[in-house]
């Protein structure tokens, strides 16, 4: 019962507006108003609570460094609170005020809204005295991590809570804090405009500084969402203390300063409280660190900041701020002429004008100094932050007033108080029923009634609506801030801004002073920069390139577009395919028409093989006509005789097959080339297999095999049937897959590369396979013929011919598989090889003989000699062989003449050529001579 009865009293104290009352309790608040319906209002008017960590009971709170920003916000409140009473908006209701310093901690704030709460009866659960508390309503706190501790203890009774700076997303939770207003928009948005500002200027490769507390946290976690979806990455994250108390600051301070000096990223986003990023920016000042800094709403609009002693030096300052708008009209007189009401008690006022005009022994200290040396050897302590010059000189500092708070505070920044207090005020008009002459309601209402009416609120100011959305926000945007360079120091200019509905970055000025970076220098007498400063972890990829991304989606390799794609922009994430059958090769920018490129005639390879081949038919001709005037000769006979015409014949449709393979293929050249040389070298060869069984069969000693194989010598059915069955295995190839033009396309290359596909390979395969079986039957023949006379041997010639022409072709074969793109050529020198071989071997040495060499050698009588000389030779050492194995003497004789024997009979096959039937004569006058010596 005492308890209850203790607190009459006080309640009598506030309702009659008695002021002298209240020196009956420890009001610890920083203003008082009497009122109908009282508001409360919590803000920092300090920024430190001195010497916490020494605090062992509870004892009452020391709060230091006063806070400008934070008393002008009070009074914007009062100001507005004496606009609504005097204007009849209420019609015979009276708002009140209780404001109380929450010193920028939570636990102060706490306490402080036990204290108002106390006023309205609403922690004494052991009396009701009063049915109905007289704080309907809370505006503050200022810092989220404040704001979060109070709206869980407002949101037990439903007391409604209207905060004008606190933007942390975790207040958007209403099954949590379902009485947290704001007439401000959530940091889900902010983060997102700071992220698509990034994105505007390809800001990609940034750093993060936030605070370690909740606001610190949660807003970091909203940014790197939003950063995540538009591709902005993060070099590093750092943390600081937001308490200014913490033991660790100075060291934290360091370190992220020197995370900032090392790290690439041209572009630092600062979460913080504006006290800690005077004392971050100091350490960056002091080091010469240069960036463009994005500033959160927490100090993107601190006056203080804009002043700090070379601030000018720290880079270019970009942040977003809350819409703001001009000062309530009068409030500057107000601001000017500060004076606490009848019945009000304001001991902010009175702090202040103690901080302003007080006369100190420190600012006595200070004023002397100045009077005896330059003010640039007197510093200026903390306390006289604020001082005047007139201080000591003025009778009553509670009297004074100057322009301090006007020029030294932005003003446009009070305006989310003037909302805050507007939308109670409407709320009421609506809760209370108030028309133009009186408010029917009744005052004495629960808070949660006028959560309800603030939650529907929508008035119109300025031109502009203003509303609660679902969770509580007003959606008003955000001021694009740029800080402009001024003498010293900074100005504030809004340069753009933010539109929540269309979620879009608005720049509305180009000439943006960026700041001198590390990258970027300064010119001369300008303190703009037009030129965006650059933070990108990868140089732009220029047209003919990609990205590839590596490690993290911001950070990307420039690779080349692979053939068949291309970019014509800086910056492509991807190349493009080739359109409408062009093409392009790696790291083009472009895509062109496929160009034919085939075996032409001025390539240079062409050129030799065609001069060669030219040479070639030249001395086919030079041949031919010399074979033509010898024809009569001996030699001309052991050659062959008109065998060679038939022989050259065969070589000139080989060359002619040489041409068809440079230029433009078609299906018929291609088909006409394999069959000319096909059947013209098959002629030739043919031609040359009848020269070698001649001298086989001339010189054959056994009667047996030489009979045999007599039957088996008919020239010109030899040549026919061999050059026929190479015909029916041409015929049979161009009939069941013939040679034809194929288009050979490379990946690597602009060209379509038109050859003459074989067709079957077993078709191409059996036709050089046929010849290269007749030449090996050549070759053994010759083989076996090889002792003939020496200056008349053929068989020499046509080993070696079919030799080369072997050698050639097995060479061929691997490299026409290998090599698609120069078979044609590697064709073509195939076969001048071996029609070379065949010109060299059986030509030019008979033109040689016909045209250098005495006719006394190469006569009939001394050919006869030569073969008359080689039986008896050959005879002699077949019968000294034969003799080792014998042991009669008889034995010899009967070989010697068995041997005669054979050399006539293999002459007399024979008879039907002239130059044998010479041979003949020879042999039959070297068999007399031996029989008679025998």
């Amino acid at each position: 019962m005492f308890l209850c009865m203790s607190w009459i009293p006080l309640v009598l104290c506030v309702i009659l507006g008695l002021v002298s009352c209240c020196d009956y309790f420890d009001f610890q608040c920083g203003a008082l108003a009497p009122g109908d319906v009282l508001i409360g209002v919590l803000k920092p008017c300090h920024e430190k609570v001195e010497d916490l960590e020494k605090r062992l009971g509870p004892q009452r709170y020391n709060c230091t460094d006063f806070h400008l920003l934070s008393f002008v916000e009070t009074l914007a409140i009062i100001n507005t609170i004496e606009t609504i009473n005097n204007s009849g908006f209420l019609p015979g209701i009276r708002l009140g005020y209780v404001i109380c310093d929450s010193c920028a901690y939570s636990s102060t704030a706490l306490k402080k809204v036990q204290e108002m709460l106390t006023i309205n009866d609403t922690l004494s659960v052991q009396c009701d005295i009063v049915n109905q508390p007289l704080v309907k309503v809370i505006i503050g706190e200022r810092y989220s991590e404040v704001s979060i501790s109070v709206a869980r203890l407002l949101s037990i009774n439903m007391i409604p809570q209207i905060s004008t700076t606190s933007s942390s997303a975790t207040l958007d939770d209403k099954l949590r804090f379902p009485s947290f207003l704001r007439t401000i928009p959530s940091d889900t948005h902010q983060t997102q405009a700071m992220a698509q500002l990034m994105a505007h200027y390809s800001w990609n490769w940034v750093g993060v500084v936030s605070g370690d507390d909740d606001y610190g946290k949660a807003a970091l976690q909203s940014f790197l969402k939003d950063a995540d979806d538009l591709k902005v990455c993060l070099e590093f994250e750092e943390v600081l203390p937001q308490d200014l108390n913490n033991a660790n600051i100075q060291s934290r301070i360091l370190k992220v300063a020197n995370k900032i000096e090392s790290s690439k990223a041209e572009v630092v986003l600062l979460i913080l409280k504006e006290q800690v990023v005077e004392q971050l920016f100091k350490e960056i000042i002091r080091r010469g660190i240069t960036r463009i800094w994005i500033a959160s709403d927490g100090w993107s609009m601190s006056q203080h900041l804009t002043n700090i002693k070379g601030i000018n030096k720290v880079g270019g300052i970009l942040g977003f701020s809350f819409i703001t708008s001009s000062p309530t009209p009068g409030f500057k007189d107000y601001l000017k002429n500060l004076t606490s009401g009848p019945g009000v008690v304001n001991r902010l006022i009175e702090e202040y004008k103690d901080l302003r005009f007080k006369c100190t022994p420190e600012a006595q200290e200070q004023k002397d100094c100045l009077a005896k040396v330059p003010p640039s050897t007197c510093p200026i302590p903390k306390s006289l932050e604020f001082k005047s010059d007139l201080a000591c000189t003025l009778p009553n500092a509670q009297e004074a007033n100057d322009d301090y708070l006007v020029d030294h505070v932005n003003l446009n920044l009070t305006y989310r108080e003037t909302l805050a207090t507007w939308s109670i005020a409407h709320a009421l008009r609506s809760l209370l029923k108030c028309n133009q002459s009186d408010c029917s309601g009744d005052t004495h209402f629960p808070p949660w009634k006028l959560l309800q009416e603030l939650k529907r609120i929508n008035f119109t100011k300025d031109g502009h609506t203003f509303f609660f959305d679902k969770s509580g926000n007003f959606v008003n945007g955000y001021d694009l801030i740029n800080w402009v360079r001024d003498k010293n120091g900074r100005k504030l200019e809004i340069v753009g801004g933010y539109n929540v509905m269309k979620r879009i970055v608005e720049v509305k000025h180009n000439n943006i002073d960026w700041g001198a970076s590390n990258k970027t220098q300064k010119p001369k007498g300008s303190y703009h920069f037009l030129q965006t400063p650059e933070s990108i972890c990868s140089k732009p990829c220029p047209p003919g390139t990609a990205k590839k991304i590596v490690q993290i989606h911001c950070c990307y390799d420039c690779t080349d577009c692979e053939p068949g794609t291309y970019s014509n922009i800086t910056n492509q994430e991807n190349c493009q395919p080739c359109p409408n059958n062009t093409w392009s090769m790696k790291g083009w920018d472009h895509c062109e028409n496929r160009t034919e490129d085939y075996f032409k005639w001025n390539d240079p390879s062409a050129v030799a093989l065609l001069t060669i081949s030219g040479i070639g038919f030249l001395l086919l001709f030079s041949v031919l006509i010399i074979l033509v005037v010898g024809r009569h000769s001996t030699v001309f006979k052991v050659a062959g005789g008109n065998l060679c015409f038939v022989m050259i014949a065969g070589l000139a449709v080989s060359f002619g097959a040489v041409i068809l393979f440079v230029g433009r293929p078609t299906n018929d050249i291609c088909k006409s080339r394999q069959t000319m040389y096909g059947l013209g070298f098959t002629l030739s060869v043919s031609c040359i297999l009848v020269k070698a069984l001649r001298t086989f069969l001339a010189f054959l000693t056994d009667p047996v095999q030489h009979h045999k194989m007599k039957k088996l010598y008919k020239p010109p059915i030899i040549i026919i049937c061999g050059t026929a069955i190479q015909g029916l295995i041409c015929v049979f190839w161009l009939i069941f897959d013939s040679p034809k033009v194929v288009q050979r396309i490379s990946d690597q290359t602009m060209y379509i590369e038109l050859q003459c596909n074989e067709g079957s390979n077993w078709g191409f395969g059996i036709m050089l396979s046929y010849i290269s079986l007749l030449a090996f039957i050549c070759f053994i023949l010759a083989l076996k013929g090889r002792k003939v006379p020496q200056r008349y041997n053929e068989t020499g010639y046509i080993i070696f011919s079919m030799v080369i022409y072997l050698f050639v072709w097995i060479c061929f074969i691997p490299i026409y598989v290998t090599k698609n793109q120069q078979r044609s050529a590697i064709q073509a020198f195939a076969i001048i090889v071996s029609n070379s071989g065949i010109i060299f071997c059986h030509f030019l040495p008979k033109c040689y003989m016909i045209l250098c060499k005495n006719k006394e050698h190469i006569s009939k009588q001394t050919y006869l000699e030569r073969v008359r000389i080689f039986s008896i030779t050959s005879t002699d050492s077949t019968s000294v062989a034969r003799l080792s194995d014998s042991t009669t003497t008889t034995n010899l004789t009967e070989t010697g003449a068995n041997s005669v024997k054979k050399v006539f009979s293999t002459i007399n096959t024979i008879q039907k050529w002239d130059v044998l039937k010479t041979i003949d004569s020879s042999c039959n006058t070297r068999r007399r001579l031996r029989t008679k010596s025998i």
